[in-house]
């Protein structure tokens, strides 16, 4: 291994410090840093990896920017997601909003304060979280393939706490009046589709998905979910009948949400943003838990990952209160609740 023929940290005017390093000759190195600390680490590091292995080479600085990692994210993985066209979408116009910066060079400050900027123009916290979420996939999707060396600058970026919404849903009188709607539009679809959400607590896309082949004598199966995996839930057998006979009478199942809307508005039902479709899946597990269902089989039967979405209707089971009372602390204290002045009063 031949003598060392260059070594040189040198400061610069813009308070950078600047290697120049040729541990053996042929092996020279220049790199710029931020620091002297810095310089002196990376010429460190040049000088005992030579010594391991001469063909060892520093690897240059990842100088790609953030819309060639979306493209190399889209190309590896994204493009096999159900949703990626949507995501794709939201994720360009970030990158267009954040100004393409060098990828390695964005920080967990950089995105807050882009966030905030987007807050105060009135974006709601709900997409802000959904799109440092996706951001957040695609670093550790990437990091996992090799394409990126460095930690996800988002990793430790908390989301903006959300106020969880009111779940809506019918009553008898407001379903009745709803499918009378729907009767009257003489849509072909309509009617049917939202049927099935109602009564099996199914999202609109996974009925209108279905085919001849996925409807039983007595249960529906569901494979385009959105937890990707398949599930099936039983029904009225003279439901099933029906709903083979329509789709072999008028063919697969349209895109007809915009006249569900419709109805709802027709019907003078007010429901909250974002929930006139998903109404039918709440109504269904409102009145399954009000009626005395179980709440892990309500789990099962929305096809929710986790039990603590399907919490969310636990407040409607006719005992749920009555619990308190019955599982507490409550009997062995009951002497506490003498309406008489106590004792020792509390000072």
């Amino acid at each position: 291994m031949g003598a060392c023929c260059l070594m040189a940290i040198i400061a610069l005017p813009d308070g950078r410090w600047r290697v120049d390093v040729e541990p053996i000759k042929g092996k020279r190195f220049r790199k710029t840093f931020k620091t002297k600390g810095e310089a002196q680490r990376f010429e460190a590091t040049c000088r005992s990896k030579l010594i391991e292995s001469p063909k060892w080479s520093p690897k240059p600085t990842d100088r790609r920017r953030l819309a060639e990692l979306v493209d190399c994210w889209g190309r590896l993985h994204g493009g096999s997601l159900s949703d990626y066209a949507g995501r794709r979408v939201i994720m360009d116009r970030m990158v267009e909003r954040l100004k393409n910066p060098i990828a390695i060079t964005l920080t967990a400050t950089d995105f807050a304060e882009y966030r905030a900027k987007r807050i105060n123009s009135g974006i709601s916290p709900k997409t802000l979280n959904n799109e440092l979420s996706y951001l957040r996939a695609m670093f550790n999707e990437l990091r996992r393939l090799g394409e990126i060396d460095y930690e996800n600058p988002l990793a430790l970026l908390r989301a903006i706490r959300v106020q969880e919404r009111e779940l809506s849903y019918l009553d008898t009188s407001q379903i009745d009046q709803l499918f009378g709607v729907m009767r009257n539009m003489r849509h072909p679809h309509v009617e049917l589709i939202a049927m099935i959400c109602l009564v099996t607590g199914c999202r609109w896309g996974e009925a209108q998905g279905l085919t001849v082949s996925r409807v039983a004598d007595g249960a529906l199966q569901f494979v385009n979910t959105k937890s990707k995996r398949r599930r099936v839930v039983p029904i009225d057998p003279k439901l099933a009948d029906r709903i083979r006979a329509h789709l072999r009478e008028h063919g697969a199942f349209s895109n007809c949400r915009d006249r569900f809307d419709e109805a709802v508005a027709r019907a003078g039902l007010n429901l909250p943003a974002g929930q006139k479709s998903h109404v039918l899946r709440h109504t269904f597990a409102s009145h399954f838990i009000a009626n005395g269902g179980n709440i892990l089989t309500l789990q099962k039967i929305l096809g929710h990952s986790s039990l603590a979405m399907t919490m969310r209707y636990a407040h409607l089971a006719p005992d749920h209160l009555q619990d308190v009372l019955a599982f507490g602390p409550a009997k062995e204290f009951r002497h506490f609740f003498d309406t008489r002045v106590s004792e020792h009063p509390l000072s």
